[in-house]
């Protein structure tokens, strides 16, 4: 099944509409079925994974595996269902899709060719209404590549909620997805700025370099007061894509939180997600109650500012 649309807009401006998880969420579903993304890890091998929320709050989960990822021309993924809790649902079919985007003259072209394992799954997703979905779905993606101002870079860090214990803060950097990878690894890039607001600062910094390592941060103020640190284990690296590690704070007992860092390339340079993981509702509010956002938003405008050009 071959889907072909033509947008006025140029062709990054498309590609980031499908790589930014913000913008996605906006049309990846009918307007009845919004999405979500818990999940957007944007290369060849990674994974994404989402949910639709029906108005009788039904939901409908799906998930991506990437094949190919040629940016801003074509990406390829395997797309299927998936039950509740985010697995995927084998009793359900799976299709290859690939997405093509291509620049015009007076803007761009998006080619969509979904590929069955046989015409028995295609009738039966025909049958469940994938192609008027479909449809519905693509109508928005005019309102959301229009808009310039909601997704551009000199905003903020931005925090969304994704579901009761699961948030997602994002910013864009005007620079490219390798130096913004180093500013995260190298101590003495860390140490400039990732010290939230004015006064304080980083005396302890040793980063995990490879999955299984350790990491340990620890700050205080200038006048070498209300000392406090995270310490947690690097999960996932996938340079320079996706880190996943545990957090910790050190000396605090009970569960922490597992956080998710990834970056992808976008027009304006690169987009920086990180989706925090919380065990309980209560650990989110109190923490998030501590202007937590504000003072990310602190190191981010300084990384931006002194570190990358």
């Amino acid at each position: 099944m071959t889907i072909v649309a033509e947008f006025p807009v140029p062709l990054w401006r498309l590609w980031d509409a499908y790589v930014d998880p913000r913008q996605l969420e906006r049309f990846w579903g009918p307007p009845e079925w919004p999405a979500t993304f818990i999940r957007h890890d944007v290369r060849p091998g990674g994974r994404s994974v989402y949910y639709m929320s029906g108005p009788d709050g039904a939901r409908a989960g799906g998930y991506w595996e990437f094949l190919d990822v040629q940016a801003p021309q074509l990406f390829e993924v395997r797309d299927g269902f998936t039950h509740d809790h985010g697995t995927p649902d084998p009793d359900l079919p799976t299709m290859r899709v690939s997405f093509e985007f291509t620049e015009l003259a007076a803007g761009s072209r998006l080619t969509t060719t979904t590929y069955f394992t046989s015409a028995q799954e295609l009738e039966q997703l025909l049958g469940m209404g994938m192609l008027e979905g479909t449809r519905a779905a693509m109508a928005q993606i005019d309102g959301v590549v229009t808009d310039d101002a909601s997704f551009a870079a000199h905003h903020i860090a931005q925090l969304q909620h994704l579901d009761d214990t699961s948030v997602r803060i994002s910013r864009v950097f005007r620079a490219p997805i390798q130096d913004v990878w180093r500013a995260h690894h190298d101590p003495q890039l860390i140490q400039r700025w990732m010290f939230g607001p004015e006064g304080w600062v980083m005396p302890v910094c040793e980063p995990a370099q490879e999955p299984g390592d350790v990491y340990r941060y620890e700050w205080e103020t200038t006048a070498g007061e209300d000392h406090f640190g995270f310490t947690g284990e690097l999960l996932e690296s996938f340079p320079p894509h996706r880190l996943v590690v545990t957090e910790s704070m050190i000396g605090v007992e009970g569960p922490g939180t597992t956080n998710e860092m990834q970056l992808v390339e976008v027009r304006d340079g690169t987009l920086l997600t990180t989706i925090i993981h919380y065990p309980s509702v209560q650990l989110r509010d109190q923490i998030l109650a501590t202007d937590m956002v504000s003072g990310m938003e602190a190191s981010y405008a300084r990384l931006k500012s002194n570190l990358i050009a």
